[in-house]
Order: structure tokens, then sequence, then C-alpha cells
């Protein structure tokens, strides 16, 4: 004798909009305050945390959850663990049978407000079996009122006067026939197009609008377990042609981020900062969201220890969310060069391009979420171009070298006998530190940057009657630039804290 293996079927119903997107009707408790309405497919992404076996059956989402109830800890524990992730705005209502078709019965009379009745499936009525819902006033008309009342009819007559699939339904009600679904399954690449309810204008309510595709996403790289890098939004435009010129039939926008992403609170601000900046052409009716690249997600371990437990953005986050605001050239950081001149020692370039993804997961423990309030700064190693010297020094080989170079060399005043000067004589302390540099041939884009005259030079560590320590030098005799005495000239180059 072969045992037929127990089914548990658990049914849930969203309030669903005409897109098809749960609506406000009723507020879920545990919905925060900033989230967003996900899609009904979304949804059945969000269900296959649970379980493989989901569909979509008519109002509800079916799961079928028997190979999975140990895993989560039995009847209850699971579908607690459903109503508290629940990703709609609205709360979800739900019903557990050993069946789906009875399940999704038992949902509907909850809905309605209605009793169940002790008996079933007998005792249902024939309004919540769908395959029943064509021929209930015929049903009607005969005294039939509930599924046993149908059931009870033969079976050839019934099948000739009403069809299969009534008869069907019956029999997968009273365990005669097997139950199945065609299961969702996840899509290899994230793709979803969003028809606007009006024409948008501006770049607000287009970020409220993609809010409902960017949710979906993030279920999508839930289910998957995948995280993203890059996306592109892009939109329909409503014109072919403005002011006499054409327009092209989209307008788009690529973000990318150092990290993959699940969080789409980060994702939200950069598409924020960067739609602000973007005009747009004409406006938009059709939105469309897809994933460009995504990457393995591995979640942040968690430790007990309090010293671990910082706040604040990772270090990539905030150098995305100021270059999203400032544009990618406002954020530096500092590149080494192989030069021995100590203003052409360092350059800098954007840090969005100099932080690759493993760094960033490196700098995960890094706060640097805001510069006021006392709250934690961004690293040295960045800065925001502004107008003003240059700090953070050459990085010199010398131990003795300064904290702080000038962005141009200051010529010194010499005395009759060729003695520095600054604020008074200067003492030399150490030195002279010998450099000869920039006589080799340069690549293009270095000569652009720096200067193509060579440097020869002795360094020297000086003090003036302040007690002030100077880094300057004298440039030698194989130099080409003298002054009009033909004495070598003395500049200040830099300073020590």
């Amino acid at each position: 004798m072969i045992r037929k293996k127990a089914m548990h079927w658990i049914a849930l119903q969203w309030p669903l909009d005409e897109a098809g997107a749960a609506c406000a009707a009723r507020p879920a408790p545990e919905a925060p305050p900033d989230a967003t309405v996900p899609t009904r497919q979304a949804l059945g992404w969000w269900a296959l945390q649970f379980t493989p076996h989901v569909a979509w059956v008519d109002e509800a989402l079916l799961l079928e959850v028997s190979g999975s109830l140990r895993l989560w800890g039995g009847q209850r524990a699971l579908l607690r663990r459903i109503h508290q992730s629940n990703p709609a705005l609205v709360a979800v209502e739900s019903s557990q049978e050993a069946i789906g078709i009875i399940a999704l019965a038992v949902l509907r009379q909850r809905v309605q407000g209605r009793p169940l009745p002790a008996q079933r499936p007998a005792a249902l009525p024939l309004a919540t079996l769908t395959a029943a819902r064509p021929h209930l006033a015929l049903l009607s008309r005969l005294g039939l009122r509930t599924w046993g009342d149908v059931h009870a009819l033969p079976r050839a007559p019934m099948v000739r006067r009403f069809g299969p699939e009534l008869r069907r339904a019956l029999d997968i009600a009273w365990g005669l026939a097997p139950e199945g679904y065609p299961w969702l399954t996840l899509p290899d690449r994230f793709d979803q197009s969003l028809e606007l309810p009006a024409r948008v204008e501006d770049a607000p309510a287009l970020l409220w609008a993609a809010s409902r595709l960017l949710a979906s996403l993030q279920l999508w790289l839930r289910a998957r377990q995948q995280g993203v890098l890059a996306f592109e939004l892009s939109w329909t435009l409503d014109l072919k042609r403005l002011d006499g010129r054409e327009l092209p039939p989209t307008q788009s926008l690529v973000i990318r981020t150092a990290d993959a992403q699940q969080a789409m609170a980060h994702l939200r601000r950069l598409l924020a900062e960067r739609l602000a900046h973007t005009p747009m052409l004409a406006p938009a009716t059709w939105l469309r969201l897809r994933s460009i690249d995504t990457a393995p997600w591995g979640a942040q371990s968690v430790s007990f220890l309090p010293e671990d437990q910082r706040t604040g953005d990772p270090l990539h986050v905030f150098i995305e969310r100021v270059g999203a605001r400032l544009g990618p050239a406002s954020v530096q950081t500092p590149t080494l060069r192989a030069d021995h001149r100590p203003e052409c020692m360092q350059g800098w370039r954007p840090a969005q391009k100099a932080l690759p993804p493993v760094a960033a997961r490196q700098q995960q423990r890094a706060p640097a979420k805001s510069l006021q309030g006392g709250k934690a700064r961004p690293p040295a190693a960045l800065r925001v171009k502004a107008d003003g010297a240059e700090g953070g020094g050459a990085h010199l080989p010398d131990a003795l070298a300064p904290t702080w170079l000038l962005r141009e060399p200051l010529p010194l005043d010499l005395q009759a006998d060729g003695q520095p000067c600054h604020g008074g004589p200067l003492r030399l302390l150490t030195g002279p530190r010998r450099v000869e540099a920039g006589w080799w041939p340069q690549a293009p884009d270095q000569a652009q940057r720096d200067s193509p005259r060579p440097a020869a030079r002795d360094y020297y560590i000086a003090q003036n009657p302040a007690a002030e320590l100077l880094w300057i030098y004298r440039e030698r005799a194989t130099s080409t630039r003298h002054d009009a005495g033909g004495r070598p000239r003395w500049f200040l180059q830099g300073l020590y804290a």
C-alpha cells in the first residue's frame, strides 16, 4: 500500500488595485512609513522564500509548504513569519487547509466576513468555487447551494451539462484527483515596466512612480540571493517633437554602486540626486527598470561586541551619495605617482573610480555618515574639491618630510651673503637632500598635468627666528633658473605643523 504524502496549503490575499498592486485600504501594522507598494508579480517572488511551490490562482496566492514546514518550525511559526515579513502596505488575509482550492474557498469566506462551516468541503457555498461561478444561476435554480450538493450529482450527466472543469475541481476537493498549478519561477534578469497613471513632468513624481519598481527589484534580488551593482531606469516620452526638434523615444539613467546592494534606501537616494540634475525632455508615460549587473549577496556578519556595533554609512555609500549630489569629479582620492619631485608624487582622481567592490566591502565598518552634528567624518584620504590650498602633503620617502606642501613654491629673499630669509634669516638644520628628476620623457597625459621642466634641488629643513620649521630648497648649479645676479634661488615649499 502506497501512502499519499500529506499536503499543506496556505492561501494569501491582498486587496489589489486595477494595476495589480496592493492598495492601502487596510494598512499593515508592521509596514514601515517609507515602504513602497510591490506589484502582483513581486509578491509571488517574495513568497518563493518560503517554498518553491507558489502560484497565483485568481485573486489569491497559493503556497504548498509541506516540504518546508519543518524548516520554518511548524505551521504557526511559518504563518507568523509570513505576516511579519509582509512586503505590502496592507494586511494580508490567510487560510490553511490540506487542499489548495479548499484553502482558497475558506479565504474567500473570511474576506467576506462569513462564518466557516464545520463540514468542509461539503458545506462550503458554491460561490467560493471558481469552477462553479459561470453556472451559479442554473445551479441555484436546481436547488444546489453547496459543494456537497453538486458533488452528489451523477458524474456523466454533470460533465455533459456543466463541463469537465467543475467535475475536476470537485474531485480535487474530495482527494480523487491530484492538484497542480503552473509554479512561479524567477527570471534570470529583472526587467519590469509600469504604465504611469498620468503624464509625469517632474523628477519627484517620476521618483515616486519608480519606487514601486524598486520595491519589486528588491524582492527579486532577495529571492535570487543577489545584490545589484548597476541598473537602468528609462521612461517613454509622450512627445515626438518639441519646439521643432526631434525627441528620442526614451530617456534613461544608469545608476552604479561600488558594492552589491539589496537595500533600496541608498539606491533611491542616488536615483533622486541623479533625477534632480537630469532635465526631462518631455512628459513621461511609461517607466521601465532593468538590472544591468548583479553579484552574489553575502549578508554582513553581526558581532556581539559593543565596540563593533558602529553606526553610519559605509565609505562607498558616502562617496556615492556625495558624488551624485556634487558630481563624480567632486569627491576625489589621492593616488601615488612614480616621481621624486614632492609636488608630483601625488595626484587626485574621482573616488568612485578608485574604489573597487572588494575595497568597498572591506570598508563596511568605517562610518562616514555626516560632516555635522559631531558624527563620523569621511576618511582623510578623501577630499571634496573647493578653492584654497591643498593639504595632506606629498608622500615623501624621507621621514623628515613636511606635513603640508604649498600649492606653489614661494621664492625667498636673500641677504647680501646669499642667506635665505623668511620672517628673518633662516638657520639650516638638516640637509642637503638632493633631488634631480623630471629629465626623462613623460607620458602625454602626465606632461599636461605636470611641469615638463626638470628639477635640480637641494632640500633643507630650516628654522626662522620665530622657531618655525620650514621645508626649503635651493636650485642647484645644473638648473637653468637663476636670478639676475647668477645666484641660485631659494624657495619655501613646505611647512611643519
